[in-house]
């Protein structure tokens, strides 16, 4: 994830990150990894995760960072709150290890949709 978030960053320079996250692996699911996430997620202007069947609470394991981050439990209000926060020149950076709900597609379409913003 830090790697993600840092290569990114390099690529775009000031643009604002918005990461989406799904901890999906099953190491994340374990939560073996949920204190390293502030810090992977530093250098992301706005973070959204998606807690839905975690065994933990990312929402205390972002705590670090929560003046920045958001977390939900329904796919559509993560896919509304993403939209809400969304400007143009913005990169949406989602990252997850499975499908996560169709979240691509279901994003895209209602930027597009919410496309006076853009």
């Amino acid at each position: 994830i830090e790697t993600t978030v840092a290569g990114l960053r390099a690529k775009v320079g000031k643009a604002r990150i918005l990461a989406v996250l799904e901890p999906r692996s099953n190491t994340m699911k374990l939560g073996v990894m949920k204190s390293a996430l502030p810090a992977s997620l530093q250098q992301a202007d706005l973070v959204f995760c998606y807690q839905a069947n975690l065994g933990w609470d990312a929402k205390e394991a972002l705590a670090p960072i929560a003046g920045k981050t958001q977390v939900h439990d329904d796919l559509q209000q993560l896919i509304d709150a993403i939209v809400s926060q969304a400007k143009a020149g913005d990169q949406v950076l989602v990252m997850s290890n499975g499908g996560f709900g169709g979240i691509h597609q279901k994003l895209l379409d209602a930027l597009k949709s919410n496309a006076s913003i853009f």
